[in-house]
């Protein structure tokens, strides 16, 4: 082995990995996000119009407990960088997909309707 596995110190450049306390409650979160998530659509408590933005916000609050308790990221100096290029990859995203959706209803909204039916001539 190699001095540096040996070391119990962590080099600077190195992401500082999460303890098991850490990796047990972003599990059990993610566990009870799922079956909430689940919840809304099969107990029939939840009227049909909620149901789609509260799958979105159980599924955005488990996007979110998987990154910090899983990819540890963070707002720590260490993980600024992680969390920029997080951010701009989520800003490339939302162009991409808001962009595709205007050229897509601007397309939908010009388009030359189909003419009637030719009545043949007589």
């Amino acid at each position: 082995m190699s001095a540096a596995h040996d070391s119990p110190h962590a080099a600077p450049h190195e992401a500082a990995h999460g303890s098991t306390r850490s990796y047990l409650i972003g599990f059990a979160l993610s566990v009870l996000l799922t079956l909430a998530s689940f919840g809304v659509v099969m107990s029939g408590l939840v009227p049909h119009d909620l149901m789609m933005p509260g799958i979105v916000l159980f599924g955005v609050a488990q996007l979110v407990v998987q990154l910090v308790c899983f990819l540890h990221l963070g707002a720590s100096p260490s993980q600024r960088g992680n969390l920029a290029i997080l951010l701009f990859t989520l800003l490339i995203l939302a162009i991409v997909v808001v962009g595709s959706l205007w050229v897509l209803h601007n397309m939908n909204a010009n388009m030359l309707h189909p003419m009637p039916a030719m009545l043949p001539v007589e």
